[in-house]
């Protein structure tokens, strides 16, 4: 029950927002709208419970007036039903497109806000497969929580409804055994009840494993597709070290948890629907076996007896609902969770980078220099990587970060760009600056070439004549006429190629802090060379701090920082440049 109650508030925290954001109307109208038709096909049900009545009598009395007029008003309500039920999907649909839409963008918000994705990774939160939870748990939670949520409400109508014809049925049609007549209020309202609430206790008993099952599974197919794709992606490395075997393994390895957890939801799977089914088949016969003696002993009629049949059946179904709907119940349960763990892990990523113990990054309106004061930069274990304390980059400064490999240079690069949290103090940046991280393998979207150039940027952003002029540029004239074709770059390009496109990239934004991950490292030296002196040329205005191993870099940079081992952990100090005598 608790767990019911905990998945219960965890669905009202999810879907709630929905109805009150400024899409509120319409989902509110089409619920509404949803509700109503859900009623009115109740009200349609106890008209033909009531029909059932009067047809079976007819056909008991052989009369032909009679049968002709009911079979006219069963097509009226046959044809009602049908259009109802129509326009409900219809509509169902309508709002689980609108309700997925505004909760698929609100979750792309929060989880691609400052950085937020990047954060999550570094708590261990992306191996569970974001991707999965906005693309496909956002839809099947829309779907399951209207289908669920409506269904729930038909069950309560229904049994309120029959509930009331069946106390009165079971009034004209006492119950009879061994000929002995036995006057007891409601007796079928109450055996409906008893068979219901045995069938639902037993339900539970054996289908509660389903929801952790279903969990898992959920789980363990997103990590194989995940794997599967990380395979794609690093096709040529792989395919380079002769990896197929190795992977092969890994995948079977990621796959045979989904089917050991597989064959555990089978199991399980096949007690219920052994136990549902044998439910079910029982549920048709149980209320003749009630009625038949009274129908035997002349007290109802034919009629009266179909009657009492479908309204007992009607009950049993309503007290029956999570009977039937045990599964998805257990599914809904197992996304609802998935779900609330990426909200919660969306707000762990924000609140880390709040916190007053993390790094801050504040903008300055005085100065054109990036300070550094008290600077730690952290491990995520809490371990210290590098101390800076008084560094000041001045603008249109050019200064070499050097340090032995794992001395933290790119990560101190990641805490001044405002995405790293682990650690104290803070890195003043003039407001009006923009600043740029080449890494040493850039980023492409897929998409046109152009656009994956201008990135971030709109592919409109910059003229044709302008990019090609860049390409030119930067050494990849050739590329030129392939501005409007579309490829996965990062594949299609060496990565030396791509460096080259991250340099273009840079001409073309003109940030004024451009911070340089060794992003030419794949470039022979006099290539390299030549594209620093490109940006000299081109970026006068803009600062550069690279990070580099090539000694060849001193010539292009008037400032040089160290990072040296002092301790537990790494110092950067600034150092002057060395003139030749």
């Amino acid at each position: 029950m608790n767990n019911m109650r905990s998945t219960l508030a965890a669905v009202w925290r999810i879907a709630a927002p929905y109805f009150r954001s400024e899409d509120k109307f319409a989902g509110r109208l089409l619920l509404a709208a949803v509700i109503a038709i859900e009623l009115t096909v109740v009200g349609i049900n106890v008209l033909l419970n009531q029909w059932n009545n009067r047809f079976y009598t007819a056909l008991q009395d052989k009369s032909w007036d009679a049968f002709v007029r009911e079979m006219g008003i069963f097509c009226i309500l046959a044809f009602a039903y049908i259009g109802l039920a129509v326009y409900q999907l219809y509509l169902n649909q309508w709002l689980q497109i609108r309700w997925r839409k505004w909760l698929t963008e609100r979750y792309l918000g929060q989880w691609l806000h400052g950085a937020n994705h990047y954060r999550m990774q570094l708590q261990g939160d992306a191996a569970d497969n974001p991707d999965q939870r906005i693309a496909e748990d956002v839809r099947m939670f829309v779907d399951q929580t209207l289908n669920i949520g409506v269904g729930f409400l038909n069950a309560v109508v229904t049994l309120g409804s029959f509930v009331v014809i069946l106390w009165g049925l079971s009034a004209a049609s006492p119950l009879t055994m061994f000929g002995n007549e036995f006057h007891i209020p409601g007796y079928l309202v109450w055996g409906a009840l008893i068979y219901a609430t045995i069938g639902t206790w037993l339900t539970f008993l054996i289908g509660q494993p389903l929801v952790q099952l279903a969990f898992r599974q959920q789980r363990y197919e997103a990590d194989f597709r995940f794997n599967l794709v990380r395979v794609r992606e690093n096709s040529e490395q792989i395919a380079l070290l002769r990896g197929e075997s190795a992977e092969r393994e890994r995948l079977s390895d990621r796959f045979a948890r989904v089917v050991r957890n597989w064959y555990k939801i089978m199991t399980t799977t096949k007690r219920l629907t052994a136990f549902s089914s044998s439910y079910a088949q029982a549920a048709v016969i149980f209320p003749y076996v009630l009625t038949a003696p009274a129908y035997f002993a002349d007290k109802i009629q034919l009629g009266g007896m179909m009657q009492t049949a479908s309204a007992f059946s009607s009950v049993q179904q309503a007290l029956s609902f999570f009977i039937t709907i045990y599964r998805a119940l257990a599914d809904w349960r197992a996304i609802t969770a998935r779900l609330d763990g990426f909200e919660e892990s969306i707000a762990g990523a924000s609140r880390l980078a709040e916190s007053t113990s993390s790094i801050k990054v504040a903008a300055s309106d005085s100065g054109d220099a990036i300070e550094l004061r008290q600077f730690l930069v952290k491990l995520p274990n809490g371990k210290p990587l590098v101390a800076v304390d008084g560094l000041r980059i001045q603008g249109d400064e050019h200064v070499l970060v050097t340090g032995p490999s794992g001395a933290g240079k790119s990560t101190l690069f990641r805490a001044i760009a405002g995405i790293w949290p682990f650690g104290g103090g803070v890195a003043t940046i003039p407001a009006s600056a923009t600043l740029m991280m080449l890494p040493q393998r850039p980023y492409f979207p897929i998409g046109t070439l152009k656009a994956a150039i201008v990135y971030p940027a709109k592919p409109d952003a910059f003229s044709s004549v302008l990019v090609e002029e860049a390409l030119t540029a930067v050494g990849l004239p050739q590329l030129a006429p392939r501005l409007t074709e579309e490829a996965h770059w990062n594949r299609m390009l060496s990565l030396g190629e791509q460096q080259r496109l991250g340099i273009a990239r840079a001409l073309l934004h003109q940030p004024q802090y451009l911070f340089l991950d060794e992003a030419t490292a794949s470039l022979d030296e006099p290539s390299e060379a030549a594209l620093y002196r490109l940006l000299a040329d081109r970026l006068k205005g803009t600062t550069t701090v690279s990070i580099g191993h090539r000694s060849t870099l001193e010539a292009f940079h008037d400032g040089h920082i160290v990072l040296e081992r002092e301790g537990d952990h790494f110092a950067a100090r600034a150092r002057q440049k060395q003139t030749a005598p």
